[in-house]
């Protein structure tokens, strides 16, 4: 198959090595708002990639699906740009900035029954897919506790910061989006809190650099998300479940960047995560195969606009528990979309 790429940043570059790499994909059509940059993409993969002066030359290119990684603000109209094209789309997160204009977007996404795949990356890890797997066979009993965490090493740029919508949008819908997938329940309130002791750039956008949240599920489990930009000894995501039977962990590999002090104890033995693209990279080449598969009518969307916009209304919740100093129920913020 031919598909489309907009959007060539860090996260875009990386798609497109992986997509050269899939045995589905034919070639790329690729562009991004720097055409220079969607030239240079060109020229390191000769044959297999061609360059588009803008996103509609890359729509009426005979594409056979479109990727977007463009900016979040580009998000919503490149989206339905290709939903009026007719092509099936994979969008990374998230599918807008705003509530409103998400739900806006799922509402034409579910009118127009073009297949839609947003981009949470963690359902691919294979520890993750098990966690989830063991929930649904009832190996753990009934789960009465999840932990999911995800710590930066460094805080991103000050440029990314000021518009990343804060630290529950940005960087803990994913720990959002991966309890509501292995647990198959949803979040029905959040207790936020969190510190800005580092960078004042965070201060300065009414943001925070560490983060915790309590959320509420709907048969009463807790789960506990924690956040930070400031994990000097490397890039830890990890996820547990504690049930009446049995609890399971996702993360303690020996990649994990975390220190044992306890006597005799080799673990973990290797080099510690550094970065997002070195942990879940086998996950992101199994996210994009999958989409190969939507594109070609052989599977459904594994992770739908509706998914997306469910995990964005948790991270609703939490920044405005966080602003307020108090418990919010999800239906609060899902009643007034304009949240901000």
């Amino acid at each position: 198959m031919r598909l489309g790429l907009i959007g060539l940043g860090r996260i875009g570059a990386f798609h497109t090595a992986t997509l050269t790499g899939l045995e589905a994909v034919d070639s790329l059509v690729v562009a991004d708002a720097a055409p220079a940059a969607a030239q240079a993409v060109a020229q390191r993969h000769p044959g297999r990639v061609v360059a588009a002066a803008d996103a509609r030359e890359v729509l009426s290119a005979g594409v056979d699906g479109v990727v977007v990684a463009a900016a979040t603000d580009a998000h919503p109209a490149l989206l339905l740009a290709a939903l009026d094209a007719g092509l099936p789309v994979f969008c990374e997160k998230p599918v807008a900035r705003e509530a409103a204009d998400a739900v806006e977007v799922l509402r034409r996404v579910e009118a127009s029954g073009v297949p839609v795949q947003i981009g949470y990356n963690r359902r691919f890890d294979v520890a993750v897919a098990a966690a989830r797997e063991a929930v649904t066979a009832g190996t753990l009993g009934r789960v009465h506790t999840v932990r999911s965490t995800t710590m930066d090493p460094a805080p991103p740029p000050a440029a990314y910061v000021a518009t990343s919508g804060g630290i529950f949008r940005d960087c803990s819908v994913h720990d959002f989006d991966a309890v509501r997938f292995v647990t198959g329940r949803e979040v029905v309130e959040v207790y936020a809190t969190g510190s800005a002791n580092g960078d004042p750039v965070f201060a300065a956008n009414g943001d925070v650099d560490t983060s915790a949240a309590v959320l509420t599920l709907d048969d009463g489990a807790l789960a506990l998300v924690s956040n930070t930009r400031y994990n000097a000894r490397g890039y830890d995501v990890r996820l547990e479940l504690h049930g009446t039977a049995d609890s399971v962990a996702v993360g303690l590999e020996d990649h994990l960047p975390l220190r044992s002090l306890e006597p005799g104890t080799a673990f973990p033995a290797g080099p510690p995560h550094a970065f997002f693209m070195d942990r879940f990279a086998d996950a992101y080449r199994a996210e994009l195969r999958a989409f190969t598969e939507v594109v070609a009518g052989t599977r459904p969307s594994p992770c739908t606009v509706a998914d997306a916009v469910e995990a964005g209304w948790i991270a609703e919740a939490c920044t405005l528990s966080l602003r307020e100093h108090r418990p919010v129920r999800v239906a609060e913020v899902r009643s007034s979309p304009l949240v901000a």
